[in-house]
């Protein structure tokens, strides 16, 4: 934890500057976190927010009556490094314009082992209970298990322990710290407690989120800071195996706040980890998983222990897990964001003049998402996507949505109607299919024929075009890489539907032995419909083979 620039506000600035420069060697999340910042200096105001310089330093001052208690640094003052200077800056200097108070409520960090978290975020609690202009602060450490949560409250302690102004504020007691100036506490909490009721907490420090296997602790923390005006939860971890767990689902949440899909100003993520097709054994990449590389990350350690998983299966998900900070189970996310988002056209779906529109309807469940999902080839050649989708109102409100997506927004923006009741009105989209068919030539409505329902049959009844599509990796293949293969290089654009945008970054694609995919709903984190139903509206725009008898498709086994 050292620099040459001895200003720790100016060490993060600098740290900025030189990741965006690429005078600093990061990953492309780090690299956007970097960018976010960035670009809300220039234009945060605009949303009322503003970076107060005052009160980032404020936090980083604390720091400088800190020292370390373990390793070859016992002893001896914690100089932050640049990078963990930074973040330290963005949560505690961006502000409400009009309150004075935080913009960030939740902070989500993720980094290989060794460089520094516990001790960064001990030090966060203590500013908490002692600097933080709040009355009555319960700071809280939080793990599923109670000697997990004391390892960042004994670190906390000990800090107080060699710290001269800290000892004449704070009592340090075995299971607690108290602040009898200000009335208040931090104290170690975990899921094996007696109760975890009645909490009112003002930070809520979660040390490696990824060994949570259920989101218990993290939804009692998340529901009781409510009563505080500047709460903050703040998650601190290496990437773990579980990609069902609470941990990727924030950590999921965040890349999209990151990747401009989600909209959250109050939510901060920032990500250390190497790049899609980063070669893992090769040392260079290293460094955007260990920002400390060379200062608490010994190249030595991590060399042997590259050694040992290029031969030994187990220390490789190790190594990569815990030193390169990569998830190794589970399945990849299908489609490339930021490449995705490039593809959006200025455009309304009312202003759409095609020569032929093919469409896909994915039903899925009457208690979910449905989707339409619309090709329009365009005069010129050029192929433009459009799509309605719906929801049960009462979904919305529904206690299993843990994740904060933004249905009642979309639904005021126009990208989404709710229907009330808790399923699917089914002639809202039946109303809206015969106003694509009266309006645009629609060639044809692709649909799932082991998912279809009464409205296929009322449809078939009007003449609609309707044409079978089976889900599986014969049907689904060619048209995912076809749309892969246009988004990619700019040869189809969509109107930014935010819809259909989360769709997709939610995508993961099952693949078969020979290299056929075709989407995975059961893998996805979270809903893909909009996307399925666009990939089928994709696969009839392809016209790879003569339209197919329906009769005959549906007695077809291998387009199951």
């Amino acid at each position: 934890m050292t620099s040459i620039i001895s200003d720790p506000l100016e060490r993060a600035a600098q740290y900025g500057r030189d990741v965006l420069t690429g005078k600093i060697v990061t990953g492309r999340l780090t690299k956007l976190a970097i960018q976010r910042h960035d670009n809300d200096l220039k234009t945060g105001a605009d949303r009322g927010l503003f970076f107060c310089e005052d009160s980032a330093s404020k936090a980083l001052k604390l720091f400088d009556y800190l020292k370390h208690s373990k390793g070859e640094w016992s002893g001896q003052p914690i100089v932050l490094d640049p990078w963990q200077a930074w973040i330290i800056a963005c949560v505690f200097g961006w502000k409400h314009v009009d309150t004075d108070k935080r913009r960030f409520k939740t902070v989500y960090e993720e980094i290989a082992r060794k460089n520094g978290k516990t001790t960064k975020l001990a030090g966060i609690a203590n500013y908490g209970l002692t600097k933080d202009d709040e009355g009555g602060p319960e700071i809280y450490s939080a793990a599923t298990k109670r000697d997990q949560a004391r390892i960042l409250f004994e670190e906390a302690c000990r800090m107080v322990k060699q710290s001269t102004p800290l000892r004449r504020r704070l009592d340090v007691q075995q299971h607690r710290i108290l602040n009898t100036r200000n009335f208040g506490k931090l104290e170690p909490l975990s899921a094996d407690a007696n109760s975890l009721d009645g909490l009112n907490p003002h930070f809520a420090l979660v040390d490696e989120l990824h060994a949570h296997k259920t989101p218990e602790v993290w939804d009692v923390l998340k529901s009781a800071l409510g009563a505080r005006s500047q709460p903050l939860i703040w998650a601190i971890t290496t990437a773990g195996f579980n990609k069902n767990g609470i941990c990727y689902e924030i950590r999921d949440y965040g890349v999209k706040v990151l990747t401009g899909v989600v909209d959250d100003d109050s939510f901060f993520s920032i990500i250390y980890t190497l790049d899609e097709g980063d070669d893992w054994k090769d040392e260079a990449h290293w460094i955007k998983a260990n920002p400390n590389l060379h200062v608490s990350v010994s190249l030595d350690y991590l060399r042997e222990q590259a050694r040992q998983a290029a031969v030994m299966p187990t220390a490789k998900t190790n190594f990569l897990t815990k030193h390169l900070n990569i998830w190794v189970t589970g399945d990849s996310l299908w489609c490339n964001v930021e490449r995705w988002l490039d593809c959006a056209g200025d455009y309304k779906q009312d202003e759409l003049e095609p020569v032929e529109v093919y469409l896909g309807i994915d039903l899925a469940s009457v208690s979910d998402i449905a989707s339409i999902g619309g090709v329009a080839i365009m005069p010129d050649g050029s192929w433009r996507t459009f799509g309605r989708h719906y929801l049960p109102e009462d979904a919305v409100h529904n206690k299993i949505r843990k994740t904060a997506v933004p249905f009642m927004k979309w639904n005021e923006d126009g990208w989404l109607t709710l229907t009330s009741g808790n399923v699917i009105d089914y002639n809202w989209i039946k109303a809206d299919l015969e106003t694509f068919m009266q309006r645009f030539n629609v060639k044809e409505i692709a649909f799932d024929r082991w998912n279809s329902s009464q409205l296929v049959n009322d449809l078939m009844e009007m003449n609609a075009p309707m044409v079978a599509f089976g889900q599986g990796y014969a049907s689904m293949n060619a048209p995912m890489k076809e749309l892969e293969r246009r988004y990619l290089s700019k040869e189809i654009s969509h109107p930014n539907d935010p819809v259909l945008n989360w769709a997709m970054s939610n995508l993961v694609a099952d693949q078969d032995p020979a290299g056929n995919i075709k989407p995975a709903k059961n893998k996805s984190s979270e809903k893909i419909d909009p996307a399925a139903a666009l990939i089928m509206a994709v696969g009839r725009a392809m016209l790879i083979d003569e339209t197919v008898n329906l009769d005959d498709f549906l007695n077809d086994p291998i387009m199951i």
